[in-house]
């Protein structure tokens, strides 16, 4: 239902039910709201916070509260508590009813995993969203459209009957027996399937300087995971996180994801990153790499060798020699440097061409749009 008022302005209402009369009253439409319940938009908000708080539900839920202070998400007939209790009824929360601790289940950290896909995505709307597709025929699970006459070695499931039956009657009329000239093969194209790594350089440098980096490789590391798990369920994704060492953490670990006082031992991250790709049985390997600063760490022995003024040689080169055994391993190599400092991209540059690799200089917001652009193309790829 619509008014026109006298300025010739169409003003929108919404129904909304009443609660103390039978029937409906008309409010003006709020376009901010999109239909959402107060629960939805709560909920919401509360996911991105869980993504900045590292998970902690309480001061996740704390800022909330000041965010409803100022901004009024609330309203009288629906409060702050009845948020809080609807998260425990929905199953997205847990409280400890010993200790009163309250933490999220696996139901919140799909729902972030989610979140972070839909928002990445949301950016790529216009892109090719791709299917894992080789374009190379054979044996597989896409149907093509085209068909081929039948050669000799050709499998008895792809045969086009309707096709074939099609030719016989027009080669040999109705009573006419079937030949094999009139035979028709409706192939198939092959998906590939891809094992990935993704490190995440979690440093102290990610956090520095008032800017935080962590944040959106988090939210890169969501999207990606949950668009694996979902979209390529036949796909393999490993996560490992790097500072003074290297280290696997499970999808489920990722909302919880902190940086802490560490420097950047890329040798260590690549070195686990080809050990786990050595046991996938993938054809197609690839490792991504998201960090915003120079290798400063290399573990010799027992020790650490750390240096954090300037490119270190000793460091540098053994990080050189890793990407060329990747190149020999056909592990291409995809760093999203989150930097702009002459010399740290020369020495990226320099790295991805001794690996054959990919390297983008991405800044905070672009970071997700160029992972799934080189992701997807990655898998639309023709392989001969």
């Amino acid at each position: 239902m619509c008014t026109l008022t006298a300025k010739n302005t169409i003003t929108f209402l919404i129904p909304e039910k009443n609660i103390n009369m039978k029937g409906h009253y008309f409010s003006k439409f709020d376009p901010s709201k999109e239909g959402k319940t107060q629960f939805e938009q709560l909920m919401n908000l509360f996911l991105q916070l869980l993504t900045y708080t590292s998970g902690d539900v309480n001061e996740a839920l704390q800022w909330l509260n000041e965010l409803d202070k100022e901004y009024a998400f609330t309203s009288e007939e629906y409060g702050m508590g009845d948020f809080i209790d609807d998260l425990k009824d929905k199953g997205y929360i847990d409280e400890n009813k010993q200790t009163g601790e309250i933490k999220i289940t696996p139901k919140t950290e799909q729902g972030i995993r989610k979140r972070s896909l839909e928002e990445i995505f949301g950016k790529l709307k216009k892109t090719k969203t791709g299917d894992h597709n080789t374009f190379k025929p054979g044996l597989g699970d896409e149907t093509n459209p085209e068909t081929r006459p039948f050669q000799f070695g050709d499998m008895l499931e792809q045969i086009d009957f309707t096709e074939s039956i099609r030719n016989s009657q027009i080669n040999n009329g109705l009573d006419g027996l079937m030949q094999e000239d009139d035979l028709q093969i409706r192939e198939t194209d092959f998906k590939s399937q891809t094992s990935t790594v993704l490190m995440i350089d979690i440093s102290h440098s990610m956090i520095l300087y008032g800017e935080d980096r962590i944040t959106p490789a988090k939210k890169v590391a969501m999207a990606l995971s949950e668009l694996i798990t979902t979209k390529y369920p036949k796909d393999t994704l490993d996560i490992v996180v790097f500072g003074n060492d290297a280290w696997p953490v499970e999808i489920k670990d990722l909302p919880y994801l902190q940086v802490g006082p560490y420097h950047t031992n890329t040798v260590a991250g690549l070195e686990m990153g080809m050990d786990i790709l050595r046991r996938r049985r993938n054809p197609n390997k690839q490792i991504f790499v998201i960090t915003d600063g120079k290798p400063t760490c290399l573990k010799v022995g027992k020790r650490y060798y750390k240096n954090s003024f300037g490119l270190d040689r000793k460091i540098t080169s053994r990080c050189l020699n890793l990407a060329a055994q990747c190149k020999k391993l056909k592990i291409p190599i995809t760093t999203f440097m989150i930097a702009s400092d002459p010399y740290l991209q020369r020495f990226v540059q320099e790295f991805t061409e001794t690996n054959n690799g990919k390297a983008f200089f991405a800044s905070l917001d672009k970071l997700g749009s160029f992972i799934f652009k080189d992701f997807e193309s990655g898998k639309r790829k023709t392989l001969y």
